[in-house]
């Protein structure tokens, strides 16, 4: 019933979204992460995977390691701007977010280390994948003169 809910209300992912990432296979990072829903704001433990740029998260472990299988939801952290601690925000102790300029996402750990090392993997990944300047749109003032 819930699979059927997420295809008429549009919230399963779009599968252009994490073509080509083998996210069953040797991810960056991957674990139990609660996740506050988008519309109705109620939390829920999913398994998270962290691989090429991307955050996918699934119902459970089994789910994130079986080829073919998709995803519950996918941001691409190249497009977020930060990742930070947010216990005070959602009153809850491990508590962190992501944000990009349009949503913020918030996420429980499990315990404080497993917060720390998800921001570090997610900030780093931040780093690697965000859009970089491009030639042409960098001025050149030398030749404007």
């Amino acid at each position: 019933m819930e699979n059927l809910w997420r295809i008429a209300t549009g919230q399963d992912p779009n599968r252009e979204d994490y073509e080509g990432i083998e996210f069953w296979s040797n991810p960056e990072r991957s674990g139990w992460l609660t996740k506050q829903g988008d519309y109705i704001k109620t939390w829920r433990r999913r398994w998270f995977v962290l691989k090429r740029g991307k955050l996918l998260w699934f119902k459970d472990q089994a789910a994130a390691e079986t080829r073919g299988s998709t995803p519950r939801g996918v941001i691409s952290v190249g497009d977020c701007l930060t990742v930070k601690g947010a216990e005070d925000v959602v009153n809850k102790p491990f508590a962190f977010e992501v944000s990009s300029g349009s949503y913020t996402l918030f996420f429980v750990a499990d315990n404080d280390k497993e917060k720390e090392d998800w921001i570090n993997s997610i900030g780093r990944s931040i780093v690697q994948h965000s859009r970089s300047v491009t030639d042409s749109e960098v001025l050149d003032y030398d030749h404007k003169r």
